[in-house]
């Protein structure tokens, strides 16, 4: 059982979504993993930033030049008035971070933690976490739900906030279990339909080339679209953006109180990983740890 004190501090850190899609698109940002852009081209193609892996590559995928981000490209981008979001996607197909279910948010959130602050990324902003598929509602259900609960819990008593990058059912089903407070959306088994609640939308098969590096290019619906620059401070929101929900926050306690066993073991995992600085599981960053992050170990381990 988590304590109380550890679940109001989480619960005070998730807020309702901030935007809808179906609006004005207020811009573009892109994505990439085959190598990194310089900030100037980046700009000069018209975009307002970039959201970018905070993840290893994954074995095998040695192509991937631009996993993960790093303090020098965010500052570089800072300089040239661009912005950057952190997302975690370490696996996928057969390996995606997802099939484990809350055992996995042990393995990939301490990573994403990681990666998010040697980058520069500040408490407050949400880290987006990618379900990079077209899932059944059984698979929702019985693994990803699980994945992004824990994953969610863990984020926020770390002080960070939840992104999740999914197709539109995905997105639904999120909103549903109150899972993210920002929504990325593909368009694999998305129907052609784009969510109210989205934030950012990744037009399938919209692509340039900058500086040599294919990217994705999403078209942006909220001024706050989960954006930072290093060494910038956030305790809230920067611009809630056509709310699609506006209400009122989480009452303290429903953020964490409703995870069940396993998911309440995973967030426990994650803590006790941060606050002794342990080595991380598994082939997603071994031989390293998580300096800076505020997870409270000792307060949230309580009886189990």
């Amino acid at each position: 059982m988590l304590k109380a004190a550890a679940i109001a501090t989480a619960a005070a850190l998730v807020s309702p979504a901030l935007a809808q899609a179906q609006g004005r698109v207020v811009g573009t940002v892109i994505d990439y993993s085959a190598g990194v852009p310089s900030a100037r081209s980046v700009k000069a193609a018209g975009h307002m930033g970039a959201v970018r892996y905070v993840s290893e590559r994954r074995p095998g995928a040695n192509w991937m030049l631009g996993k993960p981000v790093t303090l020098a490209e965010t500052q570089d981008f800072k300089a040239q008035g661009l912005a950057t979001a952190s997302v975690y996607q370490f696996g996928r197909d057969t390996t995606a971070d997802w099939l484990g279910g809350a055992a996995a948010a042990a393995q990939h959130a301490p990573s994403a933690i990681r990666l998010h602050i040697a980058a520069g990324g500040p408490t407050g902003r949400p880290i987006y976490v990618a379900i990079d598929d077209n899932p059944s509602r059984a698979q929702y259900e019985n693994q990803i739900r699980p994945y992004l609960r824990a994953f969610q819990a863990a984020l926020a008593l770390a002080g960070y906030q939840t992104g999740v990058y999914g197709n539109y059912n995905v997105i639904q089903w999120c909103v549903e279990d109150n899972i993210g407070t920002f929504f990325w959306q593909h368009d694999w088994g998305s129907g052609g339909k784009i969510h109210p609640r989205t934030t950012i939308h990744q037009k399938a098969k919209w692509q340039a080339t900058i500086d040599g590096v294919k990217v994705d290019i999403n078209n942006v619906y909220a001024a706050d679209w989960g954006q930072w620059t290093p060494g910038q401070t956030v305790s809230a929101p920067i611009v809630p953006a056509a709310p699609a929900a506006p209400g009122t926050p989480t009452a303290p306690g429903k953020a964490l109180s409703g995870l069940t066993q396993e998911e309440k073991e995973a967030v426990a995992a994650i803590s006790d990983l941060v606050a002794t600085g342990g080595k991380l599981i598994g082939d997603v960053a071994s031989n390293s740890s998580l300096p800076g992050s505020s997870l409270p170990s000792s307060s949230i381990r309580g009886l189990f």
